[in-house]
């Protein structure tokens, strides 16, 4: 969940685009809630664009349309019925906040994936905790090297094996500091690491993707 403050609005056709004073990762389909920005801009939407240019309304065909001369950075719109049209952006004040909630995998993926059931109610909860510590950070790798992606599905089966693996490994180094817990009483040895397998399911090799 991540904040940012509006600087700007316009309301058109159904449709209002708010600023926010700093760059924002707000993706079309996300749910962002605005508060304290009057009846015009507040409640809970979902993102319809994040197109950074002066809105100007809707064409013929319902589609939205802008003035590509005039850039609006920072920009996020949503629909939002019943209000009057706006002549022009204008100052507004107020809070968007952006929830991320991804649901990619699940516990039964992870434990088809481990061969093993969870023992326990304990056991249970971890790996509840690991699924959605592993879908967050899957998801965010992503949007860092660049992928905008739905937050309820998948984007392809590697990222979605990626994402189990990573589950899975989480759940396995429980009770461990850094790696896969070990009753060993010959000392240490080195473990074959899947994380790096892990990044290329998710296609993040690399910072920045065309």
């Amino acid at each position: 969940m991540a904040a940012y403050t509006l600087t700007h609005g316009i309301y058109i056709d159904e449709v209002a685009a708010v600023q926010t004073l700093t760059p924002n990762e707000v993706q079309v389909g996300d749910s962002v809630t605005i508060t304290s920005a009057g009846t015009k801009f507040t409640g809970t939407f979902t993102v319809i664009s994040v197109e950074p240019y002066y809105y100007t309304g809707k064409d013929d065909s319902g589609y939205l349309t802008f003035n590509y001369e005039e850039p609006r950075p920072n920009q996020v719109l949503y629909a939002h019925n019943g209000h009057d049209n706006d002549d022009a952006y204008y100052e507004i004040s107020g809070t968007l906040t952006d929830t991320v909630s991804v649901s990619w995998i699940t516990s039964s993926d992870v434990t088809t994936w481990l061969g093993i059931a969870a023992a326990t109610a304990n056991d249970t909860a971890f790996l509840t905790y690991c699924v959605n510590a592993s879908n967050a950070f899957c998801y965010r790798k992503r949007v860092e090297a660049g992928y905008k992606d739905s937050q309820s599905t998948a984007p392809g089966g590697d990222v979605k094996l990626g994402a189990i693996m990573y589950a899975a490994t989480l759940y396995r180094e429980r009770g461990s500091s850094d790696s896969f817990a070990s009753f060993d009483g010959m000392g240490t040895f080195p473990i074959p690491s899947t994380l790096g397998r892990i990044m290329q399911l998710l296609g993040c090799g690399r910072a920045q993707v065309a």
